[in-house]
């Protein structure tokens, strides 16, 4: 095999890679995502129409849950924050190859 067909392989192979790569990205992303999502959800509390006891009492109750809620969403959102950053530096890799390749196979192809 020559150069040009073992070059155009692995760029092919490269061009796979970025897509694999570029897919876990946007799938921990929407990830994430959903999670920051579900934390601002949390933000909106129930509304201050009431001044009595009974109204002060549910809305503590709402913001203990609510506190509790967002320690978990933290929790699992750090560790998504983690895998999303590993997901764009893999991605960022695959993209660099993959250019760099088609640049020597473009190079190779005008020689």
């Amino acid at each position: 095999m020559n150069k040009k067909a073992s070059l155009q392989r692995l760029t092919a192979l490269s061009d796979l890679i970025l897509d694999t790569q570029l897919a876990k990205l946007q799938a921990a992303a929407a990830e994430r995502y959903k999670s920051l999502q579900r934390l601002e959800d949390l933000a909106a509390a129930p509304s201050d129409e009431a001044n009595d006891l009974t109204h002060a009492a549910t809305l503590m109750r709402y913001q203990r849950w609510a506190d509790a809620r967002r320690r978990e969403i933290n929790l699992v959102l750090a560790r998504q924050t983690a895998v999303w950053m590993e997901a764009r530096q893999n991605a960022q890799t695959a993209f660099g190859r993959a250019e760099v390749l088609k640049k020597i196979q473009t190079t190779l192809m005008k020689s």
